[in-house]
């Protein structure tokens, strides 16, 4: 008979078990505590989802036969989290950092694409440090949306994660990412040690997921909160926005500028949002709930970006945020959430964006079209 106690692999696979076991304590209990039914659910859900995303990342990843894998679509449900958002494709694959790849694809209807190559501070710890990108326009791209290019040795590489964003998710071809190692691989080792040390970089990578969510939503009174992410302090308001540097955390970036917030809504209450873009690639707003996650674009429109919104007459954007949504073009709803949290994002801004503008109105006063007065 087999001792269990005798493999690294049986020790570090309870170990993981052990911080699965404890990770929904960081929602149910302390200050970041959530207070409805749904978000409980959904923090179930998201250490279901993150957890799939770990095993692609840490268990099953092999750097010297590279396979990217996705890890946030517009449709799949199982994919909705860390910041997603219903106009993007990601997809993520380990590196190694001494080895040399070539990556290919086809751009498809992408309206902007690029490559980003991130650290890893230790086995499983959230990248700090942004080593390399690549975008669209580094890229010669031939007559058919073809590209191809060589990548490494990337000294400090450990990961990439591929960007592609559509205007029209729901209609827009993605890129089909393709990449090889150009030296051969080492042999397979799937052994104790070597499953074991995967097994608990998955855990530590999870442990830092939920040390990040549940976003704290903020009040609609003036109270005093401390929150560990560039999100306005007061709901309904949006922080200023700002630029991601190449010292950064997780997996964000570097041609991004974001700007957060957070909704506290009652049934018969919208937000109007105005927003002024400036000249840039490609921006959205997405409704998310506490855990960074939204709904698939196929499920409600709980996301807009520069392409399908309607602009106003003198170039700004008003969009309406309610719980149930309105007759507005740029309306979206937060599928009956009574709170969560917003997040712009804009790529290759040409400055950073001015803070966008936020009222609370009863529903009732919710505009319908778009201000054609100016």
């Amino acid at each position: 008979m087999t001792d269990a106690t005798t493999h690294e692999s049986s020790a570090a696979w309870h170990e993981l078990l052990e911080t699965l076991g404890g990770l929904d304590r960081g929602f149910l209990e302390g200050d970041r505590a959530v207070t409805d039914d749904r978000h409980v659910a959904d923090g179930y859900r998201m250490i279901a989802t993150t957890l799939g995303v770990a095993f692609d990342t840490y268990l099953f990843g092999e750097p010297g036969r590279p396979m990217f894998v996705e890890v946030t679509t517009p449709f799949r449900r199982d994919r909705r989290w860390g910041g997603d958002n219903t106009d993007a494709y990601y997809c993520i694959c380990p590196v190694d950092p001494a080895r040399r790849y070539r990556i290919s694809g086809n751009r498809g209807d992408s309206v902007y694409f690029s490559l980003t190559a991130y650290n890893e501070p230790s086995p499983g710890a959230w990248s700090d440090r942004i080593v390399a990108i690549v975008r669209d326009d580094d890229l010669e791209i031939d007559a058919a949306g073809n590209f191809s290019f060589e990548l490494g040795p990337t000294p400090g590489a450990a990961v990439l994660m591929t960007r592609d964003y559509q205007a029209d998710p729901l209609t827009g071809r993605p890129i089909a990412w393709q990449i090889e190692a150009l030296e051969p691989p080492d042999a397979i080792r799937h052994g104790d040690a070597e499953t074991a040390a995967r097994l608990r970089a998955t855990a530590a990578w999870m442990r830092t997921m939920f040390a990040i969510v549940p976003l704290t939503v903020g009040a609609r009174v003036d109270e005093a909160h401390a929150l560990g992410h560039e999100i306005a302090h007061a709901a309904n308001q949006f922080a200023d926005p700002y630029q991601v540097p190449d010292a950064n955390f997780g997996w964000s970036a570097r041609d991004a500028c974001y700007s957060y917030g957070s909704f506290v809504l009652d049934e018969d209450e919208a937000l109007v949002i105005t927003h002024r873009p400036p000249r840039c690639r490609f921006w959205n707003l997405v409704v998310w709930n506490q855990f960074m996650a939204t709904h698939g674009a196929a499920d409600a429109r709980c996301s807009i970006n520069g392409h399908s919104a309607v602009a106003n007459s003198d170039g700004s954007v008003t969009i309406v945020v309610s719980r149930s949504g309105t007759s507005h073009p740029n309306s979206l709803t937060t599928v009956d959430y009574p709170r969560g949290n917003l997040a712009f994002r804009w790529f290759l801004a040409d400055e950073v964006p001015q803070r966008p503008e936020v009222r609370l109105i009863t529903l009732s006063e919710a505009p319908t079209s778009v201000d054609v007065s100016a």
